[in-house]
């Protein structure tokens, strides 16, 4: 009987416990500050091959604390966002530059993680869209370390497969 009576006294301070620490994360939650953003997914479309690859998030703070973006990641090195460090207030709205490298051609998808002090402390943002092909560049100048080659019978096929054919005639004069 005693280690019944032990037994239910122990499992009532155990879940008195767990639900008043429940209660104090619920209170802390309501205060810490909350990150909205206007939308998560950019979409470029076509861009033209060295053209304007910059695009923002503008994030509202909703929550009653100042929000702070301790971290704002690209998946690679191709895109590059800029943000402010200074805390946001509540109610406040600013918002996250994002420039994507356009000289590189084809399909795009990139993603940028923004890590703050939020209740939804993560958030994922997205850029996509299709840079054209570079213009052409037949009979121009390639500097090479040994010199310049003259780009004369250089055609591009197809820049899907990344096939370039490549001719350059032989001098035949000899010394």
């Amino acid at each position: 009987m005693t280690k019944f009576l032990f037994t239910i006294l122990a499992s009532l301070s155990i879940l008195t416990v767990s639900f008043s620490q429940d209660v104090k994360e619920n209170k802390v939650d309501k205060k810490k500050p909350v990150l909205v953003f206007e939308k998560v997914l950019h979409d470029f479309g076509s861009i033209e091959y060295d053209g304007n690859g910059t695009c923002e998030f503008v994030y509202k703070n909703t929550g009653k604390e100042p929000l702070i973006l301790s971290n704002v990641k690209a998946s690679c090195g191709c895109t590059i966002p800029e943000w402010s460090k200074e805390p946001l207030k509540k109610g406040g709205t600013a918002s996250i530059k994002v420039k994507y490298d356009t000289k590189r051609q084809g399909n795009f998808t990139k993603t940028i993680t923004v890590t703050s002090n939020a209740k939804n402390a993560t958030e994922v943002l997205t850029i996509k869209g299709n840079v054209k092909p570079s213009p052409n560049t037949e009979n121009k100048e390639i500097k090479t370390n040994s010199g310049q080659i003259k780009k004369e019978g250089i055609k591009r096929q197809s820049l899907d497969k990344k096939e370039l054919n490549i001719s350059i005639p032989q001098n035949d004069s000899k010394k």
